[in-house]
């Protein structure tokens, strides 16, 4: 039997079972001989036939268990090295069947997402994936089903145990049986790649951030990119050396051919020094040549942003200012020196600040300096300024307390607002970005302070309709999943510590998807904001409603009465019903059907009272749809859940 079962080659299964049913022949024929009057020596060729099989099969045998054993412990050996793999290993491991099932992890996965190995083995790759990209991993498994890939690689987002998603990398294959190629499981590596997302999108964020406030402030701009073939440049920039746009765009060598000659060794140490993480930053001063053939003064600073794996500069962004004027101005101070000590620090700090508005005063705080961009943001000529009380003309509050900043200045540091306000004469607004710094002269004694500001409007203004696109639907202008979450987890955590109670209302469109397949993704868009305008009317304007996504909504309630949460449920169940929408000259209607659950000390995390009141939702599908469901009281949760009312 133990022949007969063996998982060894087809062709020496075979072997073993020819060389035992010969054996068996053999046998069988010595014993018939007698009762068949063969004759002695038909008997005795039997007997010895019998004896010759048998001792080749016994000796078959011997070999053939032998084989057994080494392919078991060759087996057993290969399931410990990738036993001890999978558990050491840094990186996620799982083992999942074709429906989803997690079979086997190891530690690395389960606590990526914070669950015990237990718990994780207990759900499927659907249940822990984000919902956005569930689609990636259900086309995955079908190819792999139907044959047309072995291996998969793709980056998706995951669920951790509270909720929040982490990106992760994959990388697997397909396990299948030998002989029938059929496929049994896969065997996914997972990487949390979460950290690298997380700083792309800052690194993407600040570099646009700096563009932006580089080209307000007039200065040239400069991006290397060895990907895209060389180094591109912004239109000031070469609008400062004589150039049309994007004549000096390509060769990254290029613009060191530019520099003077006296100025080159200098700025390829400073490259040099850079490139090689001495410095955080590239930053020299040099003279470049004009297209007509003068010499410009050049202030560079530059960072890398991106190398290969083998340190290697990929992508490096910098900017370029004009400082021929400052190089000139400090010339002129070198002569004068002796005369303008004070002065020369003033001026020197005041030169730098060049581009911005500047306000310089004495040590009484009088205005003495105002440059041009300063009246224009302020409204006060500086005519009128000079010799005058600094509050006089300069005027700025904290954005979000509204208190004056005091502008006296530390003796020793400079001081960084990024929120001020400053309020012109004609109390009009302006958001600026200011910096005040002291100005200290040969004998370390305080002169006055420089005040450095820029008009921040737009900038700020783009700041803020960012924190509104990322807490709100594109499409509804409702709030979107994540800000609605974080919402109700403060609800539920104020109910756990103050009492009360609000409504959950969980809203999910009846018929909609005939709506996309008629008409298509435009219909069903232009669908969707009718129904999103038509729950917000029937609401108070304290109560809060979002798209959780596809024709899902939420809403809150923050009255806490049931009975108010029926009327509201039934109210938006009607306006559904009626909003009467054609497209295309076609009509088209759908319905609602809505799960309520409280919200209130005991009734567990989000994620729990969402179920509630999603199986609520289904109860009223399955009670025919158009209709409001109450999920049961936290004690009673085995208790079916039942229609409250249907809509009329």
């Amino acid at each position: 039997m133990t022949w007969f079962n063996w998982k060894g080659p087809r062709a020496d299964r075979r072997a073993v079972q020819m060389l035992m049913a010969s054996g068996l022949i053999a046998m069988v024929a010595s014993i018939l001989s007698p009762a068949l009057d063969f004759g002695a020596d038909a008997l005795k060729l039997c007997l010895q036939i019998s004896v010759a099989i048998t001792a080749a099969t016994l000796f078959l045998s011997a070999l053939f268990v032998r084989r057994i054993i080494d392919d078991r412990r060759q087996i057993a050996e290969s399931e410990q090295r990738f036993r001890r793999a999978m558990e050491d290993s840094a990186i996620g491991v799982a083992i999942v069947g074709l429906d989803g099932r997690i079979l086997q992890t190891n530690q690395a996965f389960a606590a990526m997402l914070g669950y015990s190995r237990e718990e994780i083995e207990a759900l499927t790759f659907f249940q822990i994936t984000h919902p956005d990209d569930l689609q990636i991993g259900r086309e995955t498994m079908i190819a792999l089903k139907e044959g047309k890939i072995d291996s998969f690689h793709f980056e998706k987002r995951y669920l951790r145990k509270d909720g929040s998603p982490v990106w992760a990398q994959l990388a697997g294959s397909v396990i299948r049986e030998e002989e029938t190629g059929r496929p049994l499981y896969l065997v996914s590596q997972i990487e949390d790649i979460d950290a690298r997302k997380q700083a792309e999108a800052r690194i993407a964020e600040a570099e646009t951030r700096w563009n932006f406030a580089l080209t307000s402030a007039g200065q040239g701009v400069w991006s290397l990119d060895m990907r895209k073939g060389g180094t591109t440049y912004s239109e000031t920039w070469v609008r400062m050396l004589g150039y049309d746009d994007g004549e000096l765009d390509g060769d990254p060598d290029r613009w060191l051919a530019m520099i003077h000659p006296d100025d080159r060794e200098l700025v390829a140490e400073a490259d040099r020094a850079h490139l090689a993480g001495e410095t955080p930053f590239f930053e020299a001063e040099f003279r470049m040549r004009h297209k007509d053939g003068h010499w410009v003064w050049i202030l560079d600073r530059g960072k890398a942003i991106e190398r290969d794996g083998e340190g290697r500069l990929i992508r490096a962004i910098g900017s370029l200012t004009d400082i021929t004027q400052r190089k000139e101005a400090e010339e002129r101070l070198k002569v004068s020196a002796a005369m303008l000590a004070d002065e020369k620090e003033r001026l020197r700090v005041t030169l730098q600040s060049i581009g911005d508005a500047v306000i310089c005063t004495d040590a009484a705080n009088r205005v003495t300096f105002m440059n041009p961009v300063a009246e224009k943001l302020t409204g006060v000529g500086a005519g009128e300024a000079l010799g005058k009380e600094l509050g006089h003309v300069y005027w700025a509050v904290d954005e979000e307390t509204g208190q004056r900043i005091g502008l006296t200045g530390d003796r020793h540091h400079s001081d960084q607002n990024a929120r001020a306000v400053l309020i012109r004469r004609d109390d009009t607004r302006c958001s600026i970005r200011q910096m005040v710094s002291p100005i200290m002269n040969d004998r370390n004694e305080f002169c006055g302070l420089v005040i450095v500001f820029q008009d921040f409007t737009d900038a700020r203004a783009l700041q803020r309709q960012l924190a509104y696109a990322a807490a709100h639907d594109a499409l509804t202008g409702l709030a979107n999943r994540s800000s609605f979450i974080r919402t109700m987890e403060e609800l539920v955590d104020q109910c756990r510590l103050n009492g009360g109670e609000h409504q959950f209302m969980f809203v999910d469109l009846d018929h909609f998807k005939a709506v996309n397949d008629t008409g298509g993704h435009a219909a069903g868009d232009a669908l969707l904001k009718r129904v999103a305008d038509a729950i917000r009317i029937e609401l108070g304007p304290e109560d809060i409603v979002a798209r959780l996504g596809g024709d899902e909504f939420a809403v809150i309630l923050k009255s806490g009465a049931p009975t108010r949460a029926a009327i509201a449920a039934s109210s938006i169940i009607d306006a559904i019903r009626n909003l009467n929408f054609s497209w295309d000259g076609r009509p088209h209607s759908i319905g609602a059907s809505i799960g309520l659950a409280p919200i209130r000390a005991g009734c567990g995390e989000v994620d729990e009272i969402i179920a509630r009141a999603d199986a609520a939702c289904y109860a009223a599908k399955a009670a025919g749809r158009g209709c409001v469901s109450a999920a049961p009281d936290e004690d009673m949760r085995d208790e079916t859940v039942t229609p409250l009312a249907v809509a009329s």
